[in-house]
């Protein structure tokens, strides 16, 4: 349950344990926040859900995706992908984003990458170790995470991810993804985007898609 006055995804973030991370209070300030699942079935018919908000508790973007992942490892790094990449055509490099997962082994891995990415000379304390059929959603993840100030993933139950009933049922949720464009930016970028002019651009459409 989201604390009383605090946005929902940035709730879900601050309450979560960061895997490989340190997850003190002062790192709970994101400008955006991102929550991704995605669902698998033997019969084919999965799913990607995606749920973005500003710091502030503004919805930025959702997305829920009919797809057919392999198994249920690609179908988490999948919705990450579309996930990072729809956040980037909305979001400035300087924003720092608070991501929310219910996959344990993405979570850590995206820290993992995090903390090679600040300190690249140094030797990676735990080693990722991608599944099977992954690598190519995990390139892509690569290059949205080192596109940012900052990105760090928490883990948390799937009752409780938000994006799970977008990739569970991406049929009956196909309405979020006609809802309008939008272009948010958060208090914590609006005088940085004053000072320096720039605008953020809403997403192309045609450029959603998960693979």
């Amino acid at each position: 349950m989201a604390a009383y006055g605090r946005p929902a995804l940035r709730s879900l973030f601050d309450d979560s344990p960061t895997p490989h991370i340190a997850h003190p209070p002062r790192t709970h300030h994101r400008d955006f926040y991102v929550a991704t699942d995605g669902s698998y079935r033997n019969s084919g018919a999965g799913g990607l859900g995606v749920l973005i908000e500003t710091g502030d508790g503004e919805t930025v973007a959702r997305l829920a995706v009919a797809d057919s992942p392999p198994n249920n490892n690609v179908a988490e790094y999948r919705a990450l992908h579309l996930g990072l990449d729809v956040l980037a055509e909305r979001a400035p490099p300087s924003a720092r984003v608070g991501v929310v997962l219910d996959h344990d082994d993405l979570a850590a891995n995206v820290n993992r990458a995090m903390l090679a990415l600040a300190t690249p000379e140094a030797e990676p304390p735990h080693p990722v170790r991608l599944p099977t059929a992954t690598g190519n959603h995990w390139r892509g993840i690569l290059a949205r995470i080192g596109g940012f100030d900052g990105l760090r993933a928490a883990r948390l139950d799937s009752r409780e991810n938000p994006a799970h009933p977008l990739a569970n049922d991406p049929t009956g949720y196909s309405h979020v993804n006609h809802e309008p464009d939008r272009c948010v930016v958060p208090s914590t970028l609006e005088s940085t985007a004053d000072s320096t002019g720039e605008q953020i651009p809403p997403p192309s459409r045609a450029d959603r898609h998960a693979d």
